[in-house]
């Protein structure tokens, strides 16, 4: 058993915790898979010397998961927390068994971080450099737009200032594109939280729903319509906004808006933050049978935090998507001709 595969199904017995509530033990196992998965410790040599509870955040719980792990290659726990929510059951998920899965694979980049611009705590050229480290060929930088003011959104003017800093970050770095995006509100009449002039000068749109999620569900069917419809939106993200265990997210008519999505070649994410994983594999799997393209994104506000996509990866194999239809497989050209 690798680490980055014990990661995986520490990162999914997390998201279940937070479906039952149990946000501590679920914030224990993300912190573990997220360890894991940077640091890629020999768990078989720490299971033989009865060293496992030596890592950083192992205590005799999580231990006796890893142990398990290494001995069979399956979880219990995670069988019993799969049975007690309903999800579906089978191996533990990765989508590649190297040493570093998503980027071993073909995963050419993150489309959505989050800078010192906005709420974010790294600089765009640190962010960058993190990026590169991984073996990134491009990373969006996606800061907030305004209208949440406690993100420090960016609008148009901010935005021109932010891009003559992603231009120099270019210059310096070798090796890997930074793109300028933005994340952007979908407001309640589904227009968007910029004007048409500074969308159409960015690299691509996210366009999340982010407040009044609780909104009559035909009504936020034709909100979540109008924004998916318009000819700047790139990647709708985080389609439900909701946070597993603490925040439901919205509902709609998924199959309408996933439908139109695929017709007019809008992406649809899966947020890999531990705290969202939205989409969920339930829908993801409806938003895949309707012909939809996938981005499956950090949403990182640190660099450290780029690891989420690892530990989100397992969403996507849950619902039977492959990395053909996930368009971080993508090459710089081949995203700029298919995608943005």
């Amino acid at each position: 058993m690798s680490a980055t595969r014990a990661a995986a199904a520490l990162a999914e017995i997390a998201y279940l915790l937070r479906h039952q509530g149990d946000q501590h033990r679920a914030r224990a196992f993300t912190r573990v898979a997220g360890m894991l998965a940077r640091e890629r410790p020999d768990l078989a040599g720490l299971r033989a010397s009865g060293r496992l509870e030596t890592l950083e955040g192992v205590g005799a719980g999580i231990a006796r998961t890893l142990a398990e792990l290494v001995d069979t290659g399956q979880s219990s726990y995670l069988e019993r927390l799969r049975t007690e929510v309903g999800a579906k059951a089978g191996p533990v998920p990765v989508l590649d068994e190297r040493s570093s899965p998503l980027v071993a694979s073909g995963y050419r980049g993150d489309l959505h971080c989050h800078t010192d611009w906005s709420d974010g705590g790294a600089t765009v050229q640190a962010m960058a450099e993190a990026a590169l480290a991984r073996g990134y060929d491009y990373l969006a930088i996606t800061d907030h737009s305004p209208r949440i003011t406690v993100t420090n959104g960016l609008g148009p003017e901010r935005l021109a200032a932010q891009r003559r800093l992603i231009d120099e970050a270019n210059a310096a770095l070798s090796g890997i594109t930074v793109l300028q995006g933005c994340e952007v509100d979908i407001l309640e009449d589904g227009s968007l939280d910029l004007p048409d002039e500074a969308l159409a000068a960015l690299d691509l749109v996210i366009a999340s729903p982010h407040v009044k999620l609780r909104m009559e569900a035909a009504q936020m069917t034709e909100r979540m319509l109008r924004a998916v419809e318009h000819p700047e939106v790139t990647i709708l993200g985080h389609p439900t906004g909701r946070r597993p265990g603490s925040r439901p997210g919205a509902e709609y008519d998924f199959e309408a808006v996933f439908r139109t999505a695929a017709a007019r070649g809008v992406v649809v994410e899966i947020d890999c933050d531990p705290a969202r994983m939205d989409l969920s594999p339930e829908l993801a799997t409806v938003a895949a049978g309707l012909g939809c393209r996938f981005s499956l994104d950090s949403d990182a506000h640190a660099p450290d935090q780029f690891v989420y996509t690892d530990l989100g990866a397992w969403s996507a194999h849950r619902a039977g998507i492959g990395t053909d239809r996930i368009v971080n497989w993508l090459s710089l050209e081949q995203l700029r001709k298919e995608v943005l």
